[in-house]
Formats: C-alpha cells, structure tokens, sequence
C-alpha cells in the first residue's frame, strides 16, 4: 500500500484531537491518582490508540460507501438501546451502558453517528417529497431517542435533537417551512417538563438557584465553579489542586474535567483548551463547506454541529452556565466508546476532505 496520501490529510484533525486527548489523559492521571479509578488514564491511552488506527483506516474508505450501511447501523444502534434496557449496567442511577467485561459499551453514542448519516444520506437525495420525507426521519429519530430518555440520558438526547435539527434548519426547503418546524418545537419546547424525571426537574431549579442546596443538588455545580475559580491566571499545577485531589469535585474525570483542568493550568489553560476544541469545529465546517457532495457536507455539517453542541454544554454546566446533564467533552472526558466514535467520524472527514481535493490513493 502507498503512503503518499498522508500527506494531503487535513493534519489539523490529527495534531489537534491528540492534543485534547493529552490534555484529557493528563487531567484524568492527575484526579484519580490514589482512587479506584486510578487506571481510567490508562485505559484512555488505549481506546486512543485503537481510535487513532480506525481514524487512518477509515480515512482509505470511501465516505460514500456509508449509504449502502446505514440502514444496517441504524438498526444495530436501535438493537442495543434494547440490550441497554434490559441488561445494561447501572451507574449513578443510569442504565446506560454494556458491561462486555473489558469494555462498557455506550450504543447511545453509536446512535448518534447513526442518525447523522440517516439523515444526511435522505437529505443528500434533495427536496423533492420533503414532507414524507421529513416525517419518516423525525419517526426514525424518535423511537431510538425516546429509548435514550428512558435510560435515562437527558444529554445525549439534547444534542442528538439539536444536531438534526440543524440539519433541517441548513435543508434547503422553505423559509416558510423552517419557521413554521421552528415554532412548533418552541410551543412543544415547554411540554418537555412533563416527560422529565423528578432529578431532571431538580437539575433545572438548581441551574436557576445553586445555593438554595448547597449541599444536595447543587453540590457538584457549586464545587465545579469553586474549582474553576481556584484556578486563577495560572493554575495550581496538575495534581495540586485542592479541589480534585481532596475530591470534592465529583466526577473530575468526566462530567466535570474541563474544571479539573481549569484548576490546575488556571485561565489561561482553560482558554487554551476551549481554542483547541474551538479550532477543531472550524476545521470540520471548512471540510463541510467545500465537500465534494451533499452527502459529505450535510455529514460535516452535523458532526460539526454535535461537537459545538457538546462544548459549549459541557463547559457551561462546570462554569454555571448550563444545567447538569452528564454530556462529556469531546476528545478529553473519559470514556472509550465516545473517543473511538469521534475518531471514526474524524476518519470519515478525513476521507472528504481528502476526495475534495481529488487525491488518490
């Protein structure tokens, strides 16, 4: 095989996620030193290395090969939602997961690149018979996402919803349509109470008033901003912050890593991690804009999308900005089936942008 198409690859997909990953592994490392979870950095360093050889391994595929397999993953994802529900592995109150012993597989995250390409591959086929065309994806996105409630993960939900309709709103169907879609889901928007769980509604009112439990619901929002806070200009240095090492921020190696970052490296490490993630969306939309097809431009599009989504989720729930919702960040929370996914998705842009720029290999 020649290697000569390494090098028009968009290397920026490449220098950029290992950064974030450093900085994840790193910050793992630094928070579970001493605890139970002490091998969890380990553990990231090898779903890295198998994300990082499916990334160059899809790169060779073409992406155009995915709308003879969607259908397949699509009701893959929707198989293991049910094995999810019926003997997925309960953690913090949520079943989410699949113990298969040396891994705990989280299909949600299959879903979501599932119904990207469901999605992407209809639009890509244009405007004509939109309505019927709309109603089937919106019914084909719902029984996998109510699945996903009934877990419950509020979270994925959210950003599964808000990259599809992205996706609809970049559909190039009326304006009139778009609006009518738009304020609908605005009218229904409210209706959403009703179906949350008593620990959903909790989460909200805590995001309006943290203090009003401070020792309950309002716990890990109250010590993340502490956290932050404690971080200053510069940081207290991995493994010395007070917050983390004496654990008082919960789930440092998930939920609330951009925290335990931000306290140890301060401000201006904070900032640095949010231009990597920043840097790593504009890469994807420059990818969607100039896609060799629809298909390609809508997957960007949505990719791009439910990163943006999940950053800005993530950091404004350990900031204070954002109810809790247990959404990770991309690239440096812990966690396998999330790190391998993204790499796959980079590999799949990795391949249009490779076929944009007609390079063959």
């Amino acid at each position: 095989m020649k290697f000569g198409w390494l090098k028009g690859i968009d290397w920026s997909l490449v220098v950029v996620p290992v950064l974030l990953v450093g900085i994840g592994v790193a910050t793992i490392y630094s928070t579970t030193l001493g605890t139970t979870h002490h091998d969890l950095a380990f553990k990231q360093v090898l779903f890295f290395a198998i994300g990082i050889i499916s990334m160059f391994f899809c790169a060779l595929y073409d992406y155009r090969g995915l709308r003879s397999a969607i259908y397949f993953l699509y009701l893959l994802s929707v198989a293991l939602l049910v094995v999810v529900l019926v003997l997925g592995k309960q953690v913090f109150g949520a079943t989410r997961w699949i113990d298969l012993g040396f891994f705990q597989l989280q299909p949600s995250e299959l879903l979501k690149v599932s119904l990207l390409l469901l999605f992407a591959s209809a639009m890509a086929t244009g405007i004509a018979d939109w309505g019927r065309k709309l109603g089937r994806l919106i019914v084909a996105s719902a029984i996998p996402v109510a699945m996903v409630l009934m877990q419950p993960d509020l979270g994925t939900a959210i950003i599964i919803c808000l990259t599809l309709f992205a996706l609809i709103m970049y559909w190039p169907v009326g304006k009139g349509i778009k609006i009518a879609i738009f304020i609908v889901l605005l009218v229904a928007l409210p209706l959403s109470w009703f179906i949350m769980k008593d620990y959903q509604h909790q989460r909200i009112m805590t995001f309006i008033n943290p203090g009003a439990d401070p020792y309950g619901s309002g716990y890990n929002v109250i010590q993340s901003t502490i956290a932050v806070g404690s971080g200053s200009l510069w940081g207290n240095g991995l493994g010395n912050g007070p917050q983390s090492q004496l654990h008082f921020l919960p789930v440092a190696h998930t939920d609330f890593i951009f925290a335990g970052w931000a306290e140890a490296t301060g401000f201006v490490g904070a900032l640095g991690l949010i231009v990597l993630e920043m840097v790593l969306v504009w890469r994807i939309i420059q990818i969607a804009s100039k896609a060799p097809d629809d298909f390609g431009r809508y997957i960007a599009l949505g990719y791009a999308v439910m990163v943006l989504s999940q950053i800005a989720i993530n950091v404004g729930m350990n900031i204070g900005l954002a109810p809790v919702t247990g959404i990770p960040l991309p690239f440096v929370s812990s966690g396998g089936t999330a790190l391998i996914v993204n790499f796959i998705m980079l590999g799949v842009l990795q391949n249009i942008y490779l076929r944009q720029k007609n390079q063959k290999y």
